[in-house]
This record gives C-alpha cells, structure tokens and sequence, in this order.
C-alpha cells in the first residue's frame, strides 16, 4: 500500500504525516496531523519518527507544543 493511500492508524481516517520508527505498539505506527499533535500535547510524543510529506511537519509540531526539552530523532531511510 503506498503512502498516499495509507490512513492514520489511530483515528483510520487523516493522512499520515509522520511514522513512528519505534512503537510501543507496532498496530500505531502511522499518525496524522491532529492525532499526532494531541500526542505531543498528552505529553507522549513520537521520538524516532520519520516524516512522511517532505515537510518537518512533525517537527513543527514538537517546537509549538513539545514543553519537556528531550532529544528526538528524525530517521532517515
């Protein structure tokens, strides 16, 4: 299945933005915008992800809501 045809695996709707590289749960690896964001916002952020839509959409994300200053890793192919 390609990427653009991929939906998020929490709420099976958005399209994904961001792959976690290293889930607790290898059912959620691929989040969306919103439900990725309301990660960061709970306090559980993805820390090796990849991004999906050559943005750093993702990392965006951290910097405006990521208050704890942990190292995160952005996973290259």
């Amino acid at each position: 299945m390609g990427a653009h045809r991929r939906k998020c695996d929490w709420c099976g709707s958005g399209t994904p933005i961001v792959r976690d590289m290293d889930p607790v749960n290898p059912d959620y690896q691929y989040w969306c915008e919103e439900c990725a964001q309301a990660l960061v916002i709970k306090g559980d952020p993805i820390e090796t992800y990849r991004e999906l839509e050559g943005e750093p959409i993702y990392g965006r994300l951290l910097e405006e809501h990521c208050t704890l200053k942990r190292f995160y890793s952005f996973a290259t192919a």
